[in-house]
This record gives C-alpha cells, sequence and structure tokens, in this order.
C-alpha cells in the first residue's frame, strides 16, 4: 500500500533553517514525480515546489525561491524540501504528494495531478 510520511516540521525562529522530509513506502520513488504543498489556515493548499523523476527538473513558487530546496534520494525513496531564510509567511501544514509522471520529465505545482497524498507536518515561523 502506497504510503507517504512527512517529517521534520517544528517552530523555528525568522531566518532559521528546516528540512522537511517525505519517506515514501509501497511504490518505487523512481516512477513518481514528488510535489510539496502547503496550506495555511484560512488558506487554499498551495503548491511549493516540484521535482521531476530523474531530479533534473524542478519548480518553485515564486516567494520560496532562492530560500527552498527540493531534492529526492531515489535509492531511498525519499524527498526532502530544504527551507532557509524562514519566514511568519511560510507557517502552514507542508504535504508531500506523489504523481505518475504523466509528463515525462515535467513537474507542475498545481494540486491536480497529484493522486497520493501524505498526512503533513506543521511549520511554524513566529512574527
Amino acid at each position: 500500500q502506497l504510503q507517504l510520511v512527512e517529517s521534520g516540521g517544528g517552530l523555528v525562529q525568522p531566518g532559521g533553517s528546516l528540512r522537511l522530509s517525505c519517506a515514501v513506502s509501497g511504490v518505487t520513488l523512481d516512477y513518481y514525480t514528488i510535489g510539496w504543498f502547503r496550506q495555511a489556515p484560512g488558506n487554499e493548499r498551495e503548491g511549493v515546489s516540484c521535482i521531476s523523476t530523474s531530479g533534473k527538473r524542478t519548480k518553485y513558487l515564486d516567494s520560496v525561491k532562492g530560500r527552498f530546496t527540493i531534492s529526492r534520494d531515489n535509492a531511498k525513496n525519499i524527498a526532502y524540501l530544504q527551507m532557509n531564510s524562514l519566514k511568519p509567511e511560510d507557517t502552514a501544514v507542508y504535504y508531500c504528494a506523489l504523481e505518475p509522471n504523466r509528463i515525462p520529465g515535467m513537474c507542475v505545482i498545481t494540486r491536480r495531478p497529484y493522486d497520493h497524498w501524505g498526512q503533513g507536518t506543521q511549520v511554524t515561523v513566529p512574527s
């Protein structure tokens, strides 16, 4: 059974860093595009970043470019989101998601193509 488990969230001061992990089981990660999304209270879930199956293509939400880095380790079936220079507006529940590589070599940060989701991990950056 396919399962995604996020970890690494927490409370961090502005300017601090966190690394989120997404451990995947039940499938071989090589065949899936990975996305990271977040949802703050009262807001829609928004795409933060994605990475293609090979890792060669990535995309980022404009507001996190230069601060966040997505990566993947297919051998370990884990994806990561390194978050630096965190801001209060980054406060949200962060989710990882998988998409079965419908467009080879590409990735998108819209919700629709992603079929499988984790339960989320809370990231809090106080103002």
